[in-house]
C-alpha cells in the first residue's frame, strides 16, 4: 500500500517491521565492504603511482588530498543530513516532504560540486602552494588536481547519493555504487599509467572516469526510487529544506572540514621540517600520503557499522517506534556513536501511551551519523 505521492505506508516498511539485528547486518555489511574495498583501492592506487611515477607522484596526491576532503565535507553534510531527514519524514508518513528532501539534497550536491570544481580550477597553482606543494611536486600536483577537478561534481553527487540510497532501504545498491568506481579505477590505473605511459595524468583520468561511472549508477537509481516517487517539482531549491538538511549533517561536514585544515597544516609542517632533515622536503609528503590511505582500513568497520544503523534508527525515531527499537539499539552504543537511548525506553513508551501524552516528547534518542571518509580518489 502506498500514499498518494508513491510513498510506502509506514506499517509496510521493513525498517519498521523487521528484526533489528538482521536489519543492522543487512545495512552494515554492505557499508563495511564498500569502505574496506575503497580503503584497499587507495592503497593499490598509491602503489601504482609510486611504481609508475615515483615519490613525487605520491607526494602530489597527498598535496591534492585536502581538495578531496572539502568535497567530502560537502557530500556528507548533504548526504548524511538528507538521509537522516528522509528517514525521519518517511517514518512520520510525510512522503512528499521526504521526496523533496532527497531531491534538494541531490540538487545542492550538484551545485556544491560545480562551485568547488570552478574554485579549484580558477586558483589551481596558488591553491596547491598553500596546500604544501614544493617546487618539485607542484607540476605533478597541478596535473593531477587539474584533471581530477573535472570529476569533483560527480564525486560529490555519488557520495551524497550513496547515503540517500542506503536510507531508502537499498544498502546493496549503495555498496555497488561505491565499489564500481573503486574497481574501475583499479583497472584503469595500470592501463593509463603503464600501458599508455600517461604518468600522473593517467592516474588522474582514471579517477575522474571512475567517479563519472559511479555517478551514472546513482542517477539510474533515482529514476525509480524504492519508497517514494521523485516528482520533477521536488527539485525546486528550497532554503528551508537546505537548513533542515544542514542541521543534521553539519556535525559530520564540519568534522571533515576540520580534517582538511589538519591536512594542510601537516603538509606545510612536513615540507618545512623535512627540508631541514636528511630526507628532504618531498619524502615526508609522500610517506604521509601513503600512511593516510593505510589508516582508512582501521576505521572502515566502525564507520560502516554506524552507517548501517542510521536508516533504521532515523525511520523508527520519526515513526515514534521507540518501544520496538529503542531498547535494542541501546546495545549498539559501544560501537562508536551509533546511537544513545534513554534508560528503559520500553517503560517510558508505555507510560507515554497510558497517560495519553506524546511519545516523541517523552523519549530522548539522539541519532548520530558518521562521516564516510570514502574518498573516490587518492
Amino acid at each position: 500500500m502506498t500514499t498518494a505521492n508513491g510513498a510506502r505506508h509506514v506499517d509496510e516498511n521493513p525498517l519498521a517491521t523487521g528484526d533489528v539485528g538482521r536489519l543492522l547486518l543487512k545495512f552494515a555489511i554492505p557499508a563495511i565492504i564498500a569502505m574496506l574495498v575503497g580503503a584497499l583501492y587507495n592503497i593499490v592506487d598509491q602503489i601504482f603511482i609510486g611504481r609508475g611515477v615515483g615519490m613525487l607522484g605520491n607526494a602530489a596526491t597527498n598535496v591534492a588530498f585536502p581538495i578531496v576532503t572539502i568535497c567530502m565535507s560537502a557530500a556528507v553534510l548533504l548526504g548524511i543530513g538528507g538521509a537522516a531527514n528522509f528517514n525521519l519524514e518517511l517514518g512520520r508518513g510525510n512522503g512528499e516532504r521526504a521526496g523533496r528532501i532527497v531531491a534538494n539534497a541531490i540538487l545542492f550536491s550538484a551545485m556544491a560540486g560545480v562551485i568547488i570544481c570552478l574554485g579549484v580550477r580558477l586558483t589551481l597553482t596558488p591553491l596547491l602552494v598553500r596546500l604544501g606543494a614544493t617546487k618539485e611536486v607542484l607540476p605533478y600536483a597541478a596535473s593531477y588536481a587539474g584533471i581530477t577537478s573535472c570529476g569533483i561534481p560527480f564525486m560529490v553527487m555519488t557520495i551524497c547519493g550513496s547515503h540517500l540510497i542506503r536510507a531508502d532501504g537499498s544498502p546493496g545498491y549503495s555498496m555497488i555504487c561505491n565499489l564500481a568506481g573503486a574497481l574501475l579505477n583499479t583497472v584503469l590505473d595500470p592501463l593509463f599509467i603503464f600501458g599508455l605511459d600517461m604518468g600522473i595524468a593517467g592516474a588522474a583520468w582514471a579517477t575522474s572516469i571512475s567517479q563519472f561511472a559511479g555517478w551514472l549508477l546513482v542517477a539510474r537509481y533515482f529514476l525509480r526510487h524504492k519508497n517514494i516517487r521523485l516528482e520533477r517539482g521536488y527539485f525546486r531549491p528550497r532554503l528551508s529544506l537546505l537548513r533542515a538538511i544542514a542541521s543534521l549533517g553539519a556535525a559530520m561536514g564540519v568534522n571533515q572540514l576540520s580534517m582538511m585544515f589538519v591536512q594542510i597544516a601537516m603538509n606545510n609542517t612536513l615540507t618545512h621540517y623535512g627540508a631541514l632533515s636528511a630526507y628532504g622536503d618531498n619524502a615526508p609528503l609522500a610517506a604521509a600520503g601513503v600512511i593516510t590511505k593505510v589508516n582508512m582500513i582501521f576505521v572502515s568497520v566502525l564507520i560502516g557499522l554506524v552507517q548501517g544503523g542510521q536508516p533504521i534508527v532515523g525511520f523508527n525515531y520519526g515513526a515514534g517506534n521507540f518501544a520496538g527499537y529503542g531498547g535494542r539499539f541501546a546495545s549498539c552504543s559501544a560501537s562508536r556513536r551509533a546511537c544513545r537511548s534513554s534508560p528503559s525506553p520500553r517503560s517510558r513508551f508505555s507510560r507515554g501511551r497510558s497517560s495519553g501524552s506524546s511519545v516523541k516528547g517523552q523519549t530522548n534518542i539522539t541519532v548520530l551519523s558518521s562521516d564516510t571518509s570514502e574518498s573516490s580518489s587518492s
